[in-house]
């Protein structure tokens, strides 16, 4: 393989920027991640992270299962949803629907994660959303805002009304549908979504125990959000994300580094 220099991850292959090539390492990490922690759902869902200086975007190629994908195998499109290169598959139209809202809407949320699980979904049924039963909710519910469901995501009208009701929030509940987390990184991206799924996972498990449940008083909840925004907030100690160097060590450890290819 021709190497246009090295990055991060090793040689660059010829046909990227050392930029891209980076760009495109860190999504396919984020795809086996999602794998690995069983958020996958074949197909159906999907993770993209802007090609950095432009206005061009990755996704994943429709027709290849998480754990399958590399990061050469990313599919690079725009913000028409034409492709740029050659892929022998398509993308997800309904993908490139919920995506490219978020990436036309600024120029900071550079990341974007929409999963389909048990628990995200269960909660995005739910009437009230996420409940205040516990730390992990209440650290998130600053930052969690809800779009209504509108049917399969094929309507680019739909776009304005998902970036209008995602705000400032990191986290969307996409009612009836699922979960989306947005970052700055795909780092970023995939820890709001590691900690979203895991409080919807505490309160389903805790919903279903058919106990009579204690809330924390409302002086805690109130105190607890408002540590959260000077924690998890832009500039607080927890918004960095450093955990994500060790997420690749991990992957490299249990997965090995086929993604870079």
């Amino acid at each position: 393989m021709s190497s246009a220099g090295l990055s991060k991850y090793g040689p660059v292959p010829r046909e990227f920027s050392p930029e891209e090539w980076e760009a495109r390492c860190d999504l396919a990490a984020c795809y086996r991640l999602v794998d690995h922690y069983g958020w996958s759902d074949l197909f159906g869902t999907h993770v993209s992270l802007r090609v950095p200086g432009t206005d061009h975007f990755l996704l994943n190629p429709y027709g290849m299962l998480f754990g399958e994908i590399t990061a050469s195998s990313l599919i690079k499109v725009d913000e028409d949803g034409n492709i740029i290169g050659d892929s022998d598959l398509p993308i997800n139209p309904a993908g490139f629907t919920i995506h490219s809202a978020v990436h036309m809407s600024s120029d900071d949320l550079n990341a974007v994660l929409h999963t389909h699980t048990r628990a995200g979904n269960a909660v995005a049924c739910m009437e009230d959303g996420l409940l205040p039963y516990h730390q992990k909710a209440l650290t998130l519910l600053p930052f969690v805002a809800y779009h209504d469901y509108e049917s399969v995501a094929l309507d680019h009208a739909e776009r304005a009304r998902i970036v209008a009701d995602l705000g400032d929030a990191r986290i969307l509940v996409l009612r009836n549908h699922g979960l989306l987390t947005v970052g700055e990184t795909v780092g970023e991206a995939f820890f709001w979504m590691y900690r979203m799924e895991m409080a919807c996972q505490y309160q389903v498990d805790i919903l279903g125990m058919g106990q009579k449940l204690k809330l924390p008083s409302q002086k805690v909840q109130d105190e607890t959000i408002e540590l959260a925004r000077s924690l998890f907030g832009k500039g607080g100690f927890a918004s960095k994300n450093m955990q994500w160097p060790a997420m690749i060590r991990k992957l490299e450890r249990e997965v090995g580094t086929d993604w870079r290819n």
